[in-house]
C-alpha cells in the first residue's frame, strides 16, 4: 500500500510537458452521475404564481397536498391563488453519493408564473429513472433574474425568473450501488475513440503496473485488471489517473456554425494546390412611374408608364493560388488578404472540398 502511493507522488512530479493524464482523457466505466426529477410546489410567491383558471394542475395538487394534511377543500371551491406555483425539480446525483449527503437542484416553473422570486419549495421526492426516489428536495429558491410589469402592459425582463436554484436542497435518500466495489477487472472509456490514444494509454499502464494489466478491447474501452481489495483499488486508479499519455492528433476537421458564421479550423487542415477566385455579384432593380399628362383642352388621356431600372455591379477581387501542403495559417492569410468574411470563407471551403483540395473533413452544424 505505501508502495502504491509512493508510485502516485513519483508519477505527479514526473509528468512531462505537453502530455495529457489519463484521468483527463478517460473515465471508468459505471461510475457516473444520474438524473433526477421530481414535481412540486413552491409557496410564499408576491403575486407572481400561476393564473390557476389556466392551470388546473395546480389546483388539483394544492387539494392532494392539503387532503394529506386533513384540510379538504370542497368541490365547488376554486381558489385563486397568485402565490402558488406548480415547478419541476431536477437534478443530478453524483457517484458514490451517500445517504444524508446533500446535492443542488434547479427548479423551474411548469405553468405560467411569472417569478419565482421569494418562493420556497415544498418537500418534493425526486426520482430517478427506475422510478425510485433517491433524494427528498426543500427549501427556499434562489432565483438570478427579475421580472418587472407595469399597469399599461410595459414590462422588462433580466435574465429568466420564472427558474432558479436550491444550493444543497436536496438530501441524499437512497445510495446507487457502484460496480467499482464489485472486484473484478475495470474498464477505461477514453471521452473521444481513438485507436491511438487507446493504444498508447494501454502501451502506458502496461510499462507502468506490469505487461498484461491493460488490454485495448476497440478505440474507447481499455480493460484493466485491478486488485479485488476496494482500498487497493482506489489506491490503484489513483495511479492510473496520474500516469502521462501524449494523445493522438485529433483528425483534420472545419466546423461551421451556419447560424451564427463562426467557422473553427483544426491545425492539421491541408489544401492542395488550387487557385480561387470568389466575389460577389449584386443586382439593383428599381421601379419608377413615368406620368404623360396631355395638354390642355385636348382630348387626350393621362398615362401611367412604367419604367424599370437595372444595375448591376460585380465586386472584383484577386484570385489567390493556394501553393502544395499549404497549412492553417497559410489558409487564413489568404482567405483575409481578399478581405473575406465568415460567409465568404463558408463557400470558399465548400468549394475547395467540392474541387477535392481541402484535406480535412467539412463538418456542417
Amino acid at each position: 500500500m505505501h508502495r502504491l502511493i509512493a508510485a502516485v507522488m513519483l508519477l505527479a512530479l514526473a509528468l512531462p510537458a505537453g502530455a495529457e493524464r489519463i484521468k483527463d482523457l478517460a473515465g471508468i466505466a459505471g461510475v457516473r452521475s444520474n438524473q433526477l426529477i421530481g414535481y412540486g410546489l413552491v409557496v410564499g410567491l408576491d403575486g407572481t404564481g400561476d393564473q390557476t383558471s389556466q392551470t388546473p394542475f395546480t389546483i388539483q395538487s394544492l387539494r392532494n397536498m392539503l387532503a394529506q394534511f386533513g384540510v379538504v377543500v370542497p368541490p365547488n371551491v376554486n381558489p385563486q391563488l397568485k402565490n402558488v406555483a406548480a415547478v419541476v425539480v431536477h437534478s443530478s446525483l453524483p457517484a458514490f453519493a451517500r445517504t444524508g449527503q446533500t446535492i443542488d437542484i434547479t427548479v423551474s416553473s411548469l405553468g405560467n408564473a411569472k417569478s419565482l422570486r421569494g418562493g420556497s419549495l415544498l418537500l418534493t421526492p425526486l426520482k430517478g429513472a427506475d422510478g425510485q426516489v433517491y433524494a427528498m428536495a426543500q427549501g427556499s429558491v434562489a432565483v438570478g433574474g427579475l421580472g418587472v410589469s407595469g399597469a399599461d402592459g410595459s414590462k422588462i425582463s433580466v435574465n429568466v425568473p420564472s427558474a432558479g436554484l436550491i444550493p444543497g436542497g436536496a438530501t441524499v435518500e437512497r445510495e446507487v450501488v457502484s460496480p467499482f466495489a464489485a472486484g473484478g477487472p475495470l474498464t477505461l472509456q477514453l471521452n473521444r475513440a481513438d485507436f491511438t490514444t487507446a493504444n498508447r494509454v494501454t502501451d502506458a499502464i502496461n510499462r507502468t503496473l506490469g505487461a498484461g494489466t491493460a488490454v485495448s478491447r476497440d478505440a474507447a474501452a481499455i480493460e484493466v485488471q485491478a486488485p479485488q481489495d476496494p482500498q487497493q483499488r482506489v489506491a490503484f486508479v489513483s495511479i492510473i489517473e496520474n500516469l502521462s499519455v501524449d494523445p493522438a492528433a485529433a483528425p483534420a476537421r472545419v466546423v461551421i456554425n451556419t447560424r451564427t458564421g463562426t467557422v473553427v479550423m483544426g491545425g492539421d487542415v491541408r489544401v492542395s494546390p488550387a487557385a480561387v477566385s470568389h466575389g460577389s455579384l449584386t443586382v439593383t432593380i428599381a421601379e419608377r412611374a413615368d406620368v404623360s399628362q396631355p395638354a390642355p383642352f385636348s382630348d387626350g388621356r393621362t398615362v401611367v408608364t412604367p419604367r424599370s431600372e437595372i444595375e448591376v455591379t460585380e465586386e472584383k477581387k484577386p484570385m489567390f493560388l493556394f501553393g502544395p501542403a499549404v497549412t492553417l495559417a497559410q489558409v487564413v492569410e489568404a482567405v483575409n488578404r481578399v478581405g473575406a468574411g465568415p460567409s465568404d470563407l463558408v463557400a470558399i471551403l465548400e468549394a475547395l472540398r467540392e474541387a477535392g483540395a481541402l484535406r480535412a473533413e467539412l463538418v456542417v452544424i
